[in-house]
């Protein structure tokens, strides 16, 4: 697949963006991820095990993209609640807060508490803007992890593993593991065997999307390379706030939608930001995508419907 994000494939892929009101129903069946957004899976019985992704929910964000970004965390915690089938838990991959305030934290885990779920997360950069570059999240996250937030765990027959790279930003802001987190990575792997269905995610995408936006990760190739021997390996990530989606091998990269406002496309603006949505056509950004990740097989399903009514 090209990496050309001029190319008709590559455009169609980032215009599966919605403005915010969905998370993701992951569903592990018989080990190997598959996809479709909550608001697709309403009446629907999944079978095998699964959970759920939201991502960039910016609380105490107020501008003009978004004044109640809580409101629109609420809708999508909503339509968590109204599964057929309860998840086993939800995965924020980051900018849980939008300045790292207190209060803003407070307000997420008060918000996201409601759901009764239990929650993993990574911190996004949005999340340790604090004076020490992040010790705030980790003091309220960090308990069991490594380094600076970094740990794994297994669930449905998958291991999941968090990583960081919004610390320490290189370039024009481009993500970084580092080599601590990279060693540790190697050997967490080291104990799993090749059959093992792993789930990797992480703020920013391990793929990169657009280098001059800092979408992207300076060191994520090293990582990667570590997983070349599993066979079945899904990578999560927000940041972008809007669907984009790769296969390369034995890797399916996504990125997750925001649930608190879009940014633009790469080449249709001067720099990434909260997109303003004029609000009679809010719907039309809001839309559905099934993907299916295949067991014996590198193909991706994708099937997007809008939810303009």
């Amino acid at each position: 697949m090209t990496n050309d994000l001029r190319s008709p494939g590559r455009r169609h892929a980032l215009k599966c963006m919605a403005w915010g009101g969905s998370g993701v129903l992951w569903t592990l069946v018989g080990g190997v991820p598959a996809s479709k957004l909550v608001g697709a899976a309403r009446g629907e019985t999944t079978k095998g095990f699964s959970f759920v992704q939201i991502s960039d929910t910016h609380i105490g964000f107020d501008k003009a993209a978004n004044s109640d970004v809580a409101g629109t965390l609420n809708e999508t915690l909503t339509k968590i609640g109204g599964l057929p089938e309860r998840p086993a838990f939800l995965l924020h991959t980051g900018d849980i807060t939008h300045l790292s305030k207190p209060k803003e934290f407070d307000d997420a885990d008060q918000l996201i508490g409601a759901s009764r779920l239990a929650v993993h997360r990574v911190p996004g950069e949005h999340d340790v803007l604090d004076e020490r570059t992040g010790e705030a999240y980790l003091a309220r996250y960090g308990k069991g992890a490594h380094g600076d937030g970094w740990y794994s765990f297994d669930a449905g027959g998958a291991h999941f593993i968090g990583l960081v790279n919004v610390l320490r930003l290189e370039g024009a802001g481009l993500g970084r593991l580092g080599a601590d987190q990279l060693a540790w990575l190697e050997a967490d792997l080291a104990a799993r065997s090749a059959s093992t269905p792993i789930v990797l995610f992480a703020h920013m995408p391990l793929w990169t999307i657009a280098s001059e936006w800092g979408w992207g990760t300076q060191d994520s190739a090293q990582a990667l390379r570590l997983l070349s021997r599993f066979g079945s390996v899904t990578v999560l990530n927000g940041h972008i706030h809007q669907i984009a989606q790769k296969v390369e091998g034995n890797l399916v990269f996504h990125t997750a939608r925001s649930t608190a406002f879009p940014q633009p496309e790469p080449g249709t603006a001067k720099a990434p930001g909260p997109k303003v949505v004029p609000a009679e056509q809010l719907r039309s950004f809001l839309g559905l995508t099934s993907v299916t990740i295949r067991g014996g097989a590198h193909s991706l399903a994708i099937s997007d419907t809008t939810l303009a009514r």
